[in-house]
């Protein structure tokens, strides 16, 4: 399980380098292949390949004449870039994916269990301040399998 926030720095050529913390279980997971796409919140998700390939199965299993499902399809598989860990625990972003995320150095690798979120730390800090002050319950509409959930 991935958790945490890291602020991390993309080097000039957009290398992200993955905390040591998490190299040794996602070698032990993927031997390293990560898969990363785009998300609709403006970040990027990077996901162990074992873990992305079922998520893709899924995909393309939806209805191909749905609009909503062929949009999804187009959008995470069509954007889905394979990643490899490098000998000093690096990945490369492609560019395209960097720019979509308005990634430039300053970054933050948000752990969500078995996937990371990848944002601009600007980005990341407005949604995460705006998502604060919602504040309680108002608006915020908990799907019925959530609704025994204690904190």
């Amino acid at each position: 399980m991935f958790r945490g926030a890291t602020k991390i720095t993309l080097d000039a050529k957009g290398r992200l380098a993955i905390p040591a913390r998490y190299r040794e279980r996602i070698v032990a997971r993927c031997e390293g292949h990560l898969v990363c796409t785009i998300d609709q919140d403006k970040c990027l998700l990077l996901y162990p390949l074992p873990d992305w390939e079922d998520i893709e199965r899924q995909l393309m299993r939806l209805p191909s004449l749905n609009r909503a499902a062929r949009k999804l399809q187009r959008l995470m598989v069509g954007y889905a870039s394979d990643l490899e860990l490098d000998g000093h625990g690096r990945v490369l972003i492609p560019r395209e994916l960097r720019e979509y995320a308005g990634l430039d150095r300053q970054s933050i690798l948000i752990g969500q269990g078995n996937k990371f979120e990848l944002w601009d730390e600007a980005g990341w800090n407005s949604k995460r301040d705006a998502w604060l002050a919602e504040g309680g319950d108002e608006g915020l509409e908990l799907p019925p399998e959530l609704e025994s959930l204690s904190l």
